[in-house]
């Protein structure tokens, strides 16, 4: 048992673990996505960039890929700001949507 208070149901605001967003198959889907998509960023860059950088699109997709790894590792923020900016429905919007556009050579 862990002594964070993040992962105490009910306990300043925070999001109760058993919740489907925050369940293991959720959190394994995160973190398979995050650690795809960051695995092509650091072998084959240019798959998913091609010749041209967007930077604008690159930043969201890697704003995706930090939130899958925060979700994907079970973290849940107690700031319902920071929870909605790297919770799970921004990370799998950011990278499925902005990988999509980058593959689709934007």
């Amino acid at each position: 048992m862990s002594d964070c208070p993040a992962n105490a149901p009910g306990e300043g605001g925070a999001v109760a673990p058993s919740s489907r967003l925050y369940g293991t198959a959720a959190r394994l889907l995160s973190l398979l996505l995050a650690g795809v998509l960051s695995g092509v960023m650091l072998i084959a860059p240019t798959l998913l960039v091609g010749d041209h950088v967007s930077h604008g699109l690159l930043t969201l997709l890697m704003w995706g890929i930090a939130a899958g790894f925060v979700h994907g590792v079970g973290y849940v923020p107690l700031h319902r700001i920071w929870r909605l900016l790297l919770g799970p429905l921004a990370g799998w919007g950011l990278m499925l949507g902005m990988g999509a556009v980058l593959l689709n050579g934007h």
